[in-house]
């Protein structure tokens, strides 16, 4: 049973813990969970944890991710401190991504989630098909 001051307003409580999440941070971890969660950051930041990478590499290395898309990717990783671009003075110019010690932690999240994904692949697919083939199913009756 979680303790609570019953002279404060009740905050929200976080799903299955006594931690209770203060409303000023909410908009704060929302956005820290939207860029985490978001799916070309996942994919760019596993595709860094063997080491830097060139853009180039990172663009062969994901398949599907525009040339917009990872720049912009890389740019927010950037900000948040979860990736150092580090450009070399050489004749041609060498730029190369690299993850932080933050990220590196978040690599320890995200790595099981992505097994997880590529483990389930064929079995989500399979039912979203079923799925879909009931939706078809009932339209047509």
């Amino acid at each position: 049973m979680c303790a609570v001051d019953a002279a404060q307003p009740a905050p929200a409580r976080l799903p299955g813990t006594c931690a209770y999440l203060p409303a000023e941070h909410a908009d704060v971890i929302r956005q820290v969970l939207d860029r985490v969660g978001d799916k070309w950051t996942m994919l760019v930041v596993v595709t860094l944890r063997d080491g830097p990478r060139r853009y180039t590499e990172l663009q062969r290395e994901i398949p599907g991710i525009s040339q917009r898309m990872l720049t912009l990717t890389l740019r927010q990783l950037q900000q948040d401190g979860l990736v150092t671009r580090t450009a070399y003075a050489e004749v041609p110019p060498r730029v190369e991504y690299a993850l932080t010690p933050l990220s590196r932690s978040l690599l320890e999240i995200v790595t099981p989630l992505v097994n997880w994904a590529s483990e389930h692949h064929d079995e989500i697919r399979a039912n979203q098909a079923r799925a879909a083939a009931r939706t078809v199913g009932s339209h047509g009756q």
